[in-house]
Formats: structure tokens, C-alpha cells, sequence
């Protein structure tokens, strides 16, 4: 079973790791990055062997970005900034903007080890992905205790735009509302304190409020367990989205968290890509992570996006 992200952020590849996973990744995917690069990095270093293509290099020569998760406190390691500057053109931080370090207490903010990231991201070249607005899990005690409607969407409209106006012209695109579909067959909802007190109708608040609070920053909606096309969860999001679009609600895009099995991504990824894209929106793979890092199965995501136009980026978990 795919991890939630609270999950995943105590279960990470050294950078290194990740990095070499990454490039063995767009090698088999044939994104002109050749399979030595697999052993072109070295631990002490990450200095590649010459004529090795970036891994962003190779991206953006079809157009689209490369990018990993990335923690504050990794960015003083010489090995680990040295690969991500030089290997990656979009940043995700891993816990930085999420809601328990952003506003511990009513409004408090810290965006200290978030900042961090960004000025980081900017002196690079880099853009960044804001991650995440609104979600069920690392979530303070004081926002699960609230039980009136009001005051719970007071609350969230104020920490959507305190966090958007700060960061506001310095991100590519928001996860607003992660995560908000229940896994298993019925296609609705999960439990949350937003679904229990404020209804169906909290996504669609926070997506309005995003958009007020920066109207160029792209508006995504980001889950896993979506990818494939017949199950009840991913039919639950299209068919949001689909209603989102008709009615003129803002949504730019949606994020395929995409933590596969050994085997890899199912056989409908693509489809799924593409019908989604249908709908108007861009899709992307946010987070992918694959059992046992099988260079076939990492192909096989990253050739579905390829195979999609408006897949516009990957980014390695």
C-alpha cells in the first residue's frame, strides 16, 4: 500500500541514492541520460563524469521539469547540495510548508525552515512546488479541535493566504488540498476535521481562496492511489475535477503521488494521464517512488508522462 506523506517523511533515500535512482529512471526512459550515469556519481563528491547530462537538462529538453523533495536541514550537506543544484530545477519541500510547522499556534506563523529552501531554490535557478496547504495529517492539535464551521473556515482561509501572499510570485505551483479522497471503494471523501465541519464544500473554498491569494501561481490538487484509471478513488478525484472545470472553480492541475509496488505503475497510467489532462488541467507526477527502485518499472512512469503533453514535470520522492 502506497505511504501517506506523513508516512514518508521518515522514510527517505540518502540523496545520493535517490539521485542515481533518478538517473537510472530517464536512462531506460531514453531521456538522453545514459545508463553509466548510474555509477558517474561519487559518494564523497556527486562530481559526474564528463559529457554526463543533468537529469534537469534532460527534462527540459522535452519541455518538462525534474524535480525531488527536499529538507532544510540536508541543505548545510556539501554531497547533498551538490547533487540537488546540480541534478534537479524544481524543489518540494518534504515538511516545510505544512501546516504544523507554518502555524503551530493561531496565528503564528514560521516560515524559517521553508524560507530556507526558497532562497535556496532562487540563488539556483530552481523553482519550487508549495506542499501543502490543506491536509488531514500534521495538522496541530488546535485546528483538529475546532468544531464550528465559521471559525474553521476563517481559520483555513487565513492560513491559505498568510502562507500563498508570503511565498507570493516565488512559486511555481501549490498543493492546496492534499489527499482529501478516502481509500477503498467509495469514491468519496476521507474522514477529516475540513469534511467533518465544514462538508464537500472545503476543497472548492480552498481553491477559491488560493486563487485570490496568488492568481499566477498554479492550483493543484495532489493524491495518491489515483493512477489507476477503474478504481473508485481516481474515478472520486475526475469526477471532482470534471465538476470544478464546467462550473469555473480554479484548478491548474492535479499531482499523481505515484508510490508503486515492485512492479511498477498499472497498466492504465497513461490513460489515467490522458483522460485527466482531457479535462483542461496538467498533470504530474509529484512524488514518485517505486519498491525495490526497478529501472523497468521507473521507465514505465516516467515514458507515461513523456507520452502525455501536458504531463509537464516529474519529481522523485
Amino acid at each position: 500500500m502506497p505511504l501517506s506523506d506523513q508516512n514518508r517523511s521518515h522514510r527517505r533515500r540518502p540523496a545520493t541514492r535517490r539521485v542515481l535512482t533518478a538517473a537510472v529512471v530517464l536512462a531506460a526512459a531514453g531521456a538522453a541520460v545514459p545508463l553509466v550515469a548510474q555509477a558517474a556519481h561519487t559518494p564523497k563528491t556527486g562530481t559526474p563524469k564528463t559529457g554526463t547530462p543533468t537529469l534537469a537538462a534532460a527534462a527540459a529538453g522535452s519541455g518538462r521539469y525534474f524535480g525531488t523533495a527536499v529538507a532544510s536541514g540536508r541543505l548545510g550537506d556539501p554531497t547533498y547540495s551538490t547533487i540537488l543544484d546540480r541534478e534537479f530545477n524544481m524543489n518540494t519541500p518534504e515538511n516545510e510548508m505544512k501546516w504544523d510547522t507554518t502555524e503551530p499556534s493561531r496565528g503564528t506563523f514560521n516560515f524559517g525552515p521553508a524560507d530556507q529552501i526558497v532562497a535556496h531554490a532562487t540563488a539556483h535557478g530552481q523553482r519550487m512546488r508549495g506542499h501543502t496547504l490543506v491536509w488531514h495529517s500534521q495538522l496541530p492539535a488546535w485546528v483538529k479541535s475546532i468544531t464550528d464551521p465559521n471559525t474553521l473556515r476563517s481559520v483555513m482561509d487565513n492560513h491559505i493566504t498568510t502562507e500563498m501572499s508570503h511565498y507570493k510570485g516565488k512559486i511555481y505551483a501549490w498543493d492546496v488540498v492534499n489527499e482529501a479522497f478516502a481509500d477503498g471503494g467509495s469514491g468519496q471523501h476521507r474522514t477529516s476535521v475540513f469534511q467533518n465541519v465544514l462538508g464537500n464544500g472545503f476543497i472548492e473554498e480552498a481553491f477559491r481562496t488560493a486563487r485570490k491569494a496568488d492568481p499566477s501561481a498554479k492550483l493543484c490538487y495532489n493524491d495518491y492511489n489515483i493512477e489507476n484509471w477503474t478504481d473508485a478513488k481516481t474515478q472520486g478525484v475526475y469526477n471532482m475535477v470534471k465538476d470544478f472545470k464546467s462550473r469555473g472553480v480554479p484548478i491548474d492541475c492535479v499531482g499523481f503521488q505515484s508510490h508503486f509496488g515492485a512492479g511498477g505503475p498499472p497498466a492504465s497510467f497513461q490513460a489515467t494521464l490522458s483522460k485527466f489532462a482531457a479535462l483542461g488541467v496538467d498533470v504530474q507526477i509529484t512524488e514518485l517512488d517505486i519498491a525495490q527502485a526497478s529501472p523497468t518499472a521507473y521507465a514505465g512512469a516516467v515514458q507515461a508522462c513523456m507520452n502525455v503533453a501536458r504531463c509537464t514535470g516529474i519529481t522523485v520522492w
